[in-house]
């Protein structure tokens, strides 16, 4: 037995706020202080010291085909960022798409212990787990996207029954090894393949019939009653497109009560003001996040430098190739599930659009009150490679910080944000909510993101430094499972992550439609897209994980 002594502990999970404490670890677990005459294995004085659970990312892009064509894309990304061995533990490089073992020594070494892949291919679920099960150190998950896919649209242009729309998503999840439903631009995706530009939340879909409206109340009421923790995870309609905020809100209202997730909402907060037409809105989604308790988001915050744009959304990837940076660019369709884009990108502070999305995220951070329902992202790598997250808790907590920052960017577009005037700083406790206990709340992972008995000992340990950007770039320990597997921001253990899943009740019954189907349209087996429990440790997760879910009425 561990004992970690003379912490300062934040837990929101339990209320816990800077109290000064001892933690017990036994076989990889928190457990209650032992009792008197019982020997320790050993100790570790944390005096001054904060500690918290292990950080949770709740969405990163860091799995599939999409980041295996940004690596192969980008091989200037990877010369320009060398990584050294490190005692021959490992090897690897890039920044905006790093290698597997890189995200997980990366991610390791700033105190995180889970990350969660939100955009995986049914399709293409093997792959997806494969990649994952190569990055070491953290635990790990993805959400199966839906909402394009052609045996959806198809039974919602048919006025398929609920319950039979239930079953489907039900056995995608158990199909696909997958933690949650996402869906990207709701039909947009396959609209595009009938030669769409765009479309809106009730804009009938060219083909099918349907409209996004509809596809976001299907599959948010499929996702509710099967009883999956996470919301539906909504990449919504006209991302980038100024005056998206009103597609936003009416988003939010399409969930009608049922509870949704937004996700990298910056990019879906932008309004038509001014003459350049292009203005924040942060304030207005804000308040609609703050009065609507059914919604949570995601910010997708973006910092400025070159990063590499990948995402699901086609039709927004094709219109944004010309923004190429370095100019070059690869949209592909993915059969008929949905499809992929990557396309380089470099952030410039002086430039007047960037330096204003830059101020909307941070002004939608400053703006939801409640840290439970608003997540510390920058869509990796799509605002910001995830190594920018230190600076990102920075500009957060450091009002005077903040404003220096703001000081440097494109003149007008710090004259058109109200970012100086918010005087909010985040607390340490806040930023444990927002990266810690509520993703994990979410995601419905009772023993991860809390510092309580019976919790699994994934602790993080941090020097109390004024700079909140080097203290939360460099943990002086990080345990994952009870090992200690970082010392002074340095990878000293590697270890396997585990591979989380959600396992829902389904009837079994729709594999024949899907057996035909797949059969008629489709260039695999049904049975061949399946991906079994044994595979997962083949894949390289240490174990599977599965999470069970409640129907619901």
């Amino acid at each position: 037995m561990l004992r970690l002594k003379n912490g300062r502990l934040y837990d929101p999970a339990h209320g816990v706020d800077g109290v000064v404490r001892d933690l017990y670890v036994d076989r990889g677990r928190l457990v209650a202080e032992p009792g008197p005459g019982l020997p320790l294995d050993g100790e570790i004085d944390l005096a001054g010291r904060i500690v918290m659970a292990g950080a949770i990312d709740l969405h990163t892009h860091i799995g599939g085909g999409k980041m295996n064509i940004a690596r192969a894309l980008l091989p200037e990304d990877h010369r320009r960022d060398p990584v050294p061995a490190a005692d021959g533990m490992h090897a690897g490089c890039g920044h905006a798409a790093p290698s597997t073992w890189t995200t997980g020594y990366r991610y390791a070494e700033m105190g995180y212990t889970a990350c969660f892949e939100p955009a995986m291919l049914p399709t293409n679920a093997r792959h997806t787990h494969l990649e994952m099960g190569d990055i070491p150190m953290v635990d790990k998950g993805a959400y199966a996207m839906l909402g394009s896919d052609d045996f959806f649209l198809r039974l919602l242009a048919a006025g398929s029954d609920q319950q039979l729309i239930n079953d489907y998503v039900g056995w995608t999840l158990h199909a696909s090894q997958a933690m949650a439903i996402k869906v990207v631009n709701p039909g947009g995706i396959s609209a595009f393949k009938f030669n769409a530009r765009g479309l809106d939340l009730d804009e009938p879909h060219p083909y099918y019939g349907i409209t996004p409206r509809k596809v976001i109340q299907t599959l948010s009421r499929a996702v509710h009653e099967l009883g999956v923790a996470h919301p539906l995870h909504v990449h919504a309609s006209n991302l980038g497109v100024p005056g998206n905020a009103d597609t936003t809100l009416a988003t939010m209202a399409a969930a009608e009560g049922l509870p949704i997730h937004l996700t990298h909402i910056q990019f879906h907060s932008y309004g038509t003001e001014g003459e350049r037409r292009f203005s924040s809105e942060a304030e207005r989604i804000a308040d609609a996040i703050n009065r609507m308790q059914n919604v949570s988001a995601d910010v997708g915050q973006i910092l400025f430098g070159q990063t590499v744009t990948a995402s699901g959304d086609t039709m927004k990837q094709y219109a944004n190739h010309r923004h190429a940076h370095p100019d070059k660019w690869v949209v592909a369709d993915m059969e008929c599930d949905a499809g992929c884009g990557v396309v380089p990108f470099k952030y410039k502070d002086k430039n007047f659009v960037n330096a204003l999305q830059w101020a909307i995220g941070l002004e939608l951070f400053l703006r939801v009150g409640d840290p439970w329902r608003i997540f510390l992202t920058t869509d990796h790598p799509n605002g910001a490679p995830f190594t920018s997250y230190p600076h990102l808790i920075r500009l957060l907590m450091d009002r005077d910080f903040r404003n220096s920052k703001l000081d440097e960017i494109h003149p007008d577009a710090a004259a058109h944000s109200q970012l100086r005037s918010l005087e909010r700083e985040y607390s340490l406790y806040e930023i444990a909510v927002m990266t810690r206990a509520a993703p994990a709340r979410s995601l419905g992972l009772a023993d991860r993101g809390h510092l309580g008995e019976g919790a699994a000992a994934d602790i993080v340990v941090y020097r109390d430094e004024a700079d909140r950007e080097a203290m939360f770039a460099r943990p002086e320990y990080v345990f994952k499972d009870g090992e200690l597997i970082v010392r002074d921001g340095r990878v000293v253990n590697v270890v396997n992550g585990a591979l989380h899943a959600v396992k829902p009740e389904y009837d079994k019954g729709i594999e024949q439609s899907l057996r035909d189907y797949f059969e008629r349209y489709m260039t695999m087996s049904m049975e061949h897209v399946k991906v079994k429990d044994d595979e997962i440790c083949a894949c390289g997760a240490s174990t599977l994980i599965p999470h069970a879910c409640g129907r619901r009425a």
